[in-house]
């Protein structure tokens, strides 16, 4: 690890004043300490933004609002977000460990860093982490790698299973700076790699997550986060499913589905949404309106089976929700 400055402000101004281009903000630490230790990390100043007033989860007619500093745990156990917006809560617990979701922020969790081996291998090429060094991904080791969102410079998947269930819901993002304050759709927070995979969301340098507003949509009681993976527990996403559906006299009126494990960003799937609604809750309803789910997927030699897998966690997704609440 490099030597760096180290500062704990009390107040968001007082930390806003402090931060520049090569300022990290450490809130639980869980991804930013050991990115610093293996070397993929340098800030020349952390600022340590734990005491800040960003805590708070409440509800009104505009939605759900929760601070950038609530945990992960904290958010996945208060009852508003268990009942009214149950895929948030189911995300949540299926995301790292129990003594990983007692420190994360909810701030932090948006902006983790990908899981992909060759970035946090420093002695591998890797254009998220070094820029123009190539991406030894592509034909490497790439089983849990993107398939949408790709390019020639990065198929790095995005890690967040929570930020899957808040895209599908349509949530923003609260920035603050020195400059002033702006509000940003989540989905539009993320970029695609490009041929600047290093650049992965528009957050500028010195802007910091003040919270999250998720819109209020009375029928996202009927949600569900489904997590496919390779074992059971501390693992991320092969295939994830966040999906929620408006029921009316048998027949779906609105739906919302997110797919999480294969994207190089979370993947809103419109084409799956508008393939749904106006129909009946059916098994042949579901795989037709996923035949579209992957059109675009680029697979690799290794992940070449996750169009068939995105497909059919959806569908189990859809199914399960169905079952479960009962197609009224």
């Amino acid at each position: 690890m490099r030597a760096y400055t180290y500062s704990r402000p009390g107040s968001v101004p007082e930390a806003l004043a402090r931060a520049g281009a090569e300022t990290a903000f450490l809130a639980g630490g869980t991804t930013l300490v050991d990115l610093m230790k293996l070397d993929v990390l340098a800030p020349a100043h952390v600022v340590d933004i734990d005491r800040l007033p960003l805590r708070g989860i409440t509800g009104d007619h505009r939605g759900l609002h929760i601070g950038a500093l609530e945990r992960m745990s904290d958010v996945a156990a208060h009852r508003t977000v268990r009942e009214s917006y149950p895929m948030i809560s189911q995300a949540l617990e299926l995301s790292a460990s129990g003594q990983l979701r007692n420190m994360a922020s909810i701030g932090g969790n948006l902006l983790q860093r990908t899981r992909c081996g060759y970035y946090r291998d420093v002695s591998t090429p890797c254009n998220k982490r070094e820029p123009g060094s190539g991406c030894a991904a592509l034909t490497g080791v790439n089983r849990g790698h993107a398939i949408l969102g790709t390019s020639d410079a990065c198929i790095a998947t995005s890690p967040s299973d929570l930020a899957v269930a808040l895209v599908a819901l349509g949530t923003v993002v609260h920035l603050a700076s020195a400059r002033g304050t702006r509000s940003v759709p989540l989905d539009a927070f993320y970029t695609l790699p490009g041929s600047t995979p290093q650049v992965e969301t528009v957050l500028q340098p010195g802007e910091l997550i003040t919270g999250i507003t998720v819109p209020s949509l009375p029928w996202a009681s009927r949600s569900l986060y489904l997590k496919i993976r390779d074992r059971q527990s501390y693992e991320f996403a092969l295939a994830s499913a966040a999906v929620a559906l408006e029921l009316r006299g048998g027949t779906i009126r609105q739906a919302r589905v997110a797919a999480g494990g294969v994207g190089t960003k979370p993947w809103r799937l419109t084409v799956v949404e508008q393939a749904l609604a106006g129909r009946r809750p059916t098994a042949e309803t579901f795989e037709a309106a996923v035949a579209h789910a992957a059109d675009g997927a680029v697979p690799r030699e290794h992940n070449s089976f996750k169009p068939a897998l995105l497909r059919r966690t959806i569908v189990r997704a859809l199914t399960t929700l169905t079952e479960n609440k009962g197609a009224r």
